[in-house]
């Protein structure tokens, strides 16, 4: 998050005064007013704090109003509300609240500028009633990020605002992108206000057509080791399926043979009779390019240590992670990854490039699809993450090395780098998010929405 503080700053230097927030808030009504579909006559609630985030709402509450919406403007700090975006409200046509309650019951739509990335830690007593009450009568958009959560790692501390769509400014946040704030942002709206970023982003999410461009494609002179094989240690006499789904994962994504070593070979030559299988240990089974190991090993953890020690990229998943320490990754990799994290999940995934293929990286996967963290080990949580780049509303999957659509190129060692581009492209934001929310605006309740902040709802395939 530093860089785009540093990046704000910069261009905040070189533009006229209050230039950035109002390119935001054009962006933010836009964005708004497709959701609308018509803004004449909607009702607006602008959930307004203190800090820029509030100013970028009440900008683009005045822009609304000025096309006919009737905006109110709910004050969480009232003395240190952004006073010139006030101002523009209230030229504008709008007014402040005086039942909060009210209004957002009546409202068509909820915009959620309580706090920025700044934030620290959940929403107070106050503020999470009237995201609670939003929640459960109109569409919730959030200004940058829903407020709560938090903006590097996507933790949730205390109650957050959980929105049908965040539309965030200059580039996507990592909390955007990793569970659980992930699933409180919605579908999600890039807004570019002219931020110069580095080129190599820190963390990245695929799309399908981001991994099915870096896949490789067979030529008439392909032949098994030019297409790579992949080596799976997986799988135990109580855990066979675990076997099954790796190896299917490996075969999927395109790798020109899979070697198979462990107990559960009958299983996997039954579904899968191309399997190259091996009793072991790894390091007799033969020539791979890459390693995959522990999904159902269980306590077996004696191969790890002939994996790590081969000169491959090694992917270490599920189970394998239990015996895959910090200072044990420190002496196969000669980096201090202990501290590196992508996210703070409860478990680490790391995948190990080695032979100059750039130290060691990172994959989260999971409900929304993949993201790969560069440059560090990573944390990952078990239940899912991606959203933003992603957003490929992929099953979920308990081991990270059975899906081979994101997993193919993670242990072939190569870079895996997603398109730049707006999530869900050629997909409209208004229809994202009705695929999101499953229905109309009003009667979430009806919906099977649980009436508290920690609730889920049902909804649709994640397609942001």
């Amino acid at each position: 998050m530093e860089t785009v503080r540093g990046a704000e700053r910069e261009l905040m230097g070189r533009l006229p005064e209050g230039a950035l927030m109002q390119r935001a808030a054009a962006g933010l009504a836009v964005a708004c007013g497709e959701l609308l579909g018509r803004v004449y006559g909607s009702r607006v609630v602008l959930l307004v704090g203190s800090g820029d985030n509030g100013g970028d709402a009440l900008y683009a509450g005045a822009r609304l109003a000025r096309r006919g919406a009737g905006v109110v403007a709910v004050l969480l700090s009232p003395e240190r509300a952004h006073q010139g975006g006030l101002a523009a409200l209230r030229a504008a046509g709008g007014r402040v609240s005086d039942d909060a309650l009210r209004d957002i019951g009546r409202a068509d739509l909820v915009v959620d500028g309580i706090v920025g990335i700044g934030g620290r830690g959940g929403l107070r007593p106050e503020a999470a009633q009237l995201a609670r009450a939003a929640w459960e009568s109109a569409r919730v958009v959030a200004v940058d990020l829903p407020s709560g959560v938090d903006a590097d790692s996507g933790e949730v501390h205390g109650d957050a605002v959980r929105a049908d769509a965040t539309v965030t400014f200059g580039a996507y946040k990592p909390g955007l992108l990793i569970d659980p704030a992930r699933e409180r942002a919605g579908a999600l709206r890039l807004v570019d206000i002219g931020l110069t970023l580095p080129e190599d982003a820190e963390m990245e999410a695929l799309q399908h057509a981001d991994v099915a461009d870096l896949l490789p494609r067979p030529v008439p002179e392909s032949d098994k080791y030019r297409r790579g094989v992949v080596g799976v240690v997986a799988g135990s006499a109580r855990y066979p399926g675990a076997a099954v789904l790796a190896v299917a994962g490996a075969l999927r994504g395109g790798a020109g043979a899979v070697r198979y070593v462990g107990p559960a070979a009958e299983a996997v030559l039954a579904h899968f009779p191309e399997t190259l299988v091996h009793p072991g240990p790894p390091d007799k089974a033969g020539r791979v390019q890459a390693w995959v190991i522990g999904p159902g090993i269980g306590e077996e953890a004696d191969a790890l240590e002939e994996v790590l020690a081969a000169e491959v990229p090694v992917l270490v998943d599920a189970d394998g992670l239990r015996f895959l320490s910090p200072q044990r990754t420190r002496e196969a990799d000669g980096r201090d990854v202990a501290d590196a994290a992508c996210g703070g999940g409860r478990r680490a995934a790391r995948t190990r490039a080695r032979g100059g293929r750039g130290g060691t990286a990172g994959l989260r996967t999971g409900v929304g699809g993949a993201i790969r963290c560069h440059g560090a080990a990573q944390g990952l949580d078990d239940a899912g993450g991606g959203g933003g780049r992603s957003g490929t509303g992929q099953p979920h999957r308990d081991q990270l090395a059975g899906d081979g659509r994101e997993r193919g190129r993670a242990v072939g060692g190569d870079r895996v780098a997603a398109r730049r581009g707006t999530p869900g492209a050629g997909r409209g934001f208004r229809r994202r998010v009705s695929a999101r929310a499953g229905g109309p605006p009003r009667g979430r309740a009806g919906r099977g929405a649980d009436p508290g902040l920690g609730g889920r709802r049902p909804s649709g395939r994640r397609l942001a």
